[in-house]
């Protein structure tokens, strides 16, 4: 006979479970095995099983309940066991060995466990000590604070078993197994600092370092905007250990053949040269700021293995993994090559079209259009034009909420560049002179992403000959053309032809080539944006049964489009949202004015009629909208609103006018 707590309460008999009755007489059973073998009064017992105030009768319930239990361990030969079930004044007792019931021995085999002191024995210990768990604790009990309270103390000791299995596969420089045990629970655990950083030590001694960086961001980023505090101290030391420490070695296991798809651009995986330097990219992971989108080149085009990172370089290795879904941006990526390579060899010849100092490189576009992914995949495709290394940071310019200041980057690009965390200089200026120093004769590539001003870029900028600088930014960025030289490349939406492409790539060709209308319609409907297609093929495979024209008639409909266009927190409104949160209240209300007032373009004095604004005023609100890419200037004095962008500033216009009772 066995009792079970970690999952649903249950008492098995062999393979037999016994029928134990209604939730309230299970969850009475439920709080007796959680103190075995003591009594436990009626009043405990009532405060348990009724939130709220309890019925007159309560005790009564109760005392039924027990008989009941009483009488179905009896018929199931509870005496041969050693369990029974015993009534004690006003309370009740449940005598019976502790191995019979699965919580107690899994505290018992995490007690015997010694992770740093004998990690074999250990490793078997919690691997048995997990396998009892079948689901949440005390599945099946009455939802009141008494069992939640003890589900959460259960739950919180078999996350401790996990750390701890993991911390002996570690012990046994078995990285990849503990990365394995430590990746499904801290995803279905975000907030846990202790666990994420177990998890990004792990992934680092693999050598997925950029995977362990992408943890680290994400769960800063979740928990300023849920709780509203910086990461702890654990977190902190291990993404400064990660950022202080020289490439991963290979993992113990590394003499084995890699899995393709496992060790695809991860610093340390084989390298291999990309059939087409602008390919396909299968596979790959969480993208950055939902702009991880490439262009197609065509409609058909084959597919062609991801780029992949040259030997282990010995500099600092933060650029994240390529983009999942990159397609074509042929001329896009030709011209960041010819602009952002790095000079050659003192004394050699530059590359054509590149400056003597360090290039700057500034790729802009409207949200969604696939900025961050050209940069990242770029820098894979040339890895080894960087042997010093390659930076990344995201500015979070453009990300809803506080951007990195320039101090919290410099830190992170010292450490990563070996320098210890207390000899780091306690002003922005000092620190920005030792980084200058430190990368002043290094082929370093630096990726400045989603950047919101040229001044927030301007102490980052490395500034060495042998140095490449690629900026992403929603804004032009005018200033840093004008003083430091950079080069534009701007990124369009995608034509008919490449956005059909895009979807036969996400959806498969077969499901495109059935309707090809509709595919082109559903193309125009997103407005060529990537972003926007790949939330509307995300709505598709999530639907196997529907036809592109499905979606197509529902798209149609522009009260619901921008909810359609929506994957949990990625899509087209929380993009846009993010820009428009950058605005002055006057620029915003500009937006609103136009979204409402005009069909598609407008000129300044057309839009000055609208606003019922001073012309002059209203061009320098149009320019600025322009800037970062709301508008477009399509000719002198006409601007150009997406239909996307009018469905977004319609809402934010109307949810406005409910807000100030209009």
């Amino acid at each position: 006979m066995h009792f079970c707590l970690l999952g649903t309460v249950a008492v098995t008999t062999g393979t037999e479970e016994l029928a134990l009755g209604p939730v309230k007489r299970r969850s009475v059973l439920a709080m007796l095995l959680l103190r075995p073998n003591s009594a436990v009064p009626v009043e405990q017992l009532i405060s348990c099983l009724w939130e709220e105030e309890p019925p007159a009768h309560a005790r009564t319930v109760i005392q039924g309940h027990v008989s009941r239990l009483r009488a179905t361990l009896a018929e199931a030969g509870a005496d041969a066991h050693g369990v029974e079930l015993t009534t004690h004044g006003s309370a009740y007792q449940l005598r019976l060995p502790e191995r019979l019931v699965d919580a107690q021995r899994f505290s018992e085999l995490l007690y015997r466990a010694r992770p740093e002191a004998a990690p074999d024995e250990a490793v078997e210990l919690l691997r048995h000590a997990l396998d009892l768990w079948r689901g949440p604790a005390l599945t099946g009990t009455v939802a009141s604070p008494p069992f939640a309270a003890a589900a959460h103390a259960l739950e919180e000791r078999r996350l401790a078993a996990v750390e701890a299995l993991a911390r002996a596969h570690g012990v046994l420089g078995q990285y990849e197994k503990a990365a394995d045990v430590l990746h499904p629970v801290a995803v279905a655990n975000p907030l846990r600092e202790g666990l994420i950083a177990a998890l990004m030590l792990a992934l680092y001694r693999i050598g997925r370092q950029s995977d362990a960086i992408a943890w680290y961001h994400r769960t800063r980023q979740l928990l300023a905007d849920d709780l509203g505090v910086d990461p702890g101290e654990r977190l902190r030391a291990a993404y400064e250990e990660i950022l202080r420490a020289a490439p991963a070695a290979a993992a113990p296991r590394a003499a084995a053949e890699p899995n393709a798809f496992q060790d695809r651009g991860r610093p340390g995986a084989p390298a291999q040269t990309p059939a087409h330097p602008q390919a396909h990219v299968q596979g790959g992971g969480p993208q950055a700021h939902g702009e991880t989108h490439g262009e197609p080149h065509g409609q058909g085009r084959p597919a062609a293995v991801p780029p992949q990172t040259a030997a282990p370089a010995p500099g600092p290795q933060l650029l994240p993994r390529p983009p999942a879904g990159f397609l074509g941006r042929d001329r896009e990526l030709a011209v960041l090559t010819r602009l952002t390579l790095p000079a050659a060899e003192p004394g050699g010849p530059a590359p054509a079209g590149l400056p003597p100092e360090g290039g700057i490189t500034l790729v802009t576009g409207p949200a969604g259009v696939g900025k961050t992914g050209l940069a990242v995949y770029w820098g894979h495709v040339h890895a080894e034009a960087f042997p010093d290394g390659r930076l990344f940071v995201d500015l979070r310019g453009f990300s809803g909420g506080e951007e990195a200041a320039p101090a919290e980057v410099l830190r992170e690009f010292l450490l990563a560049l070996g320098t210890p965390a207390d000899r780091i200089p306690p002003s922005p200026e000092a620190a920005g002179a030792l980084y200058r120093s430190l990368v002043a004769d290094r082929r370093l590539l630096v990726v400045l992403d989603n950047a919101r001003s040229s001044a927030q870029v301007r102490p980052l900028l490395p500034g060495g000959p042998r140095c490449a600088t690629l900026v992403t930014s929603r804004s032009r960025l005018d200033g840093l053309i004008a003083t430091d030289a950079a080069r534009p490349v701007r990124l369009h939406a995608l034509g008919p032809e490449d956005g059909v492409a895009l979807l036969g790539a996400l959806l498969g060709p077969d499901r495109v080539a059935e309707d090809p209308e509709a595919a082109h319609e559903l193309v125009a409907l997103c407005d060529g944006l990537p972003l926007a297609l790949r939330a509307a093929s995300a709505q598709l495979l999530a639907r196997p049964r529907w036809r592109l024209a499905r979606l197509a008639t529902a798209l149609r409909d522009e009260r619901r489009r921008l909810t359609l266009l929506s994957a949990e927190d990625a899509g087209v409104a929380a993009a846009l949202r993010n820009s428009v949160t950058r605005l002055s209240a006057d620029d915003a209300r500009l937006l609103r004015t136009l979204g409402t007032g005009f069909a598609r373009e407008v000129n300044t004095a057309e839009a000055a009629a609208l606003a019922g604004a001073d012309p002059e005023l209203i061009q320098d609100g149009l320019e600025r909208l322009a800037e970062v890419h709301l508008l477009d200037e399509e000719a002198t004095n006409r601007y150009v609103m997406s239909d996307l962008v009018k469905l977004f500033a319609q809402d934010s216009g109307d949810g406005k006018d409910r807000q100030e009772g209009r």
